[in-house]
């Protein structure tokens, strides 16, 4: 799980910096205008190193902990050392794509947080064991509620607008976790209907 630690380490700093460094933080979120007119591409990534408080770094991060160890050797047997970066870097621009096509020219815009890729592992996750419990707020909640709530809220969340945090991103990055998984290796669709059909909740 050396990739999924490396991962948090490097968002936490980045996102524990930018807290109090507001040109840092204007510099790396996702600002179409300065992707369409100045080219800084980097944006399409870096967004993911930011985030708009420490309540919400502290949920993608622990969220990405739990769901990204189990799901970095999966991608490794198929993709190589660094399939799990791979993955992960994908899930942060397909989950911000279609935003900011719609977005490329309103300078009113920003976006920010690893929200879309972290749903991208989570999701990845359900595919393989939807039953696996994991605690919220010391409560066990089978994986695939918990998933199927967050996306719900962040559809909701989507609706409503406002605030840095891009909503929609969530099911963006669900999607990718889902198609990306399944083409990469078939056969996780028939675990998952397998699974699905026989609930085996464990921890």
């Amino acid at each position: 799980m050396l990739l999924t630690l490396a991962i948090i380490a490097v968002t936490c700093v980045v996102s524990w910096v930018a807290f109090k460094n507001g040109k840092l933080m204007q510099r790396l979120l996702l600002w179409p205008p300065a992707v369409e007119k100045k080219h800084e591409y980097w944006r399409l990534l870096s967004y993911g190193l930011v985030h708009a408080d420490f309540q919400h770094l502290l949920f993608n991060m622990l969220t990405l902990f739990f769901f990204g160890r189990v799901m970095e050797g999966f991608f490794a047997r198929y993709l190589g050392p660094f399939g799990f970066l791979w993955f992960y870097l994908g899930g942060l621009l397909v989950s911000i794509l279609p935003t900011y096509l719609a977005n490329r020219r309103n300078a009113n815009y920003h976006s920010l947080g690893a929200s879309g890729a972290v749903l991208a592992v989570l999701f990845a996750f359900i595919l393989l064991s939807p039953w696996s419990m994991i605690f919220v707020v010391f409560f066990p909640v089978p994986a695939i509620l918990y998933a199927a709530i967050f996306l719900v809220y962040s559809i909701y969340m989507g609706q409503r607008g406002g605030g840095y945090i891009n909503h929609s991103a969530h099911s963006w990055g669900a999607a990718y976790g889902i198609v990306f998984t399944v083409i990469m290796e078939p056969r996780v669709t028939v675990i998952f209907m397998q699974q699905l059909l026989h609930p085996s909740f464990r921890l």
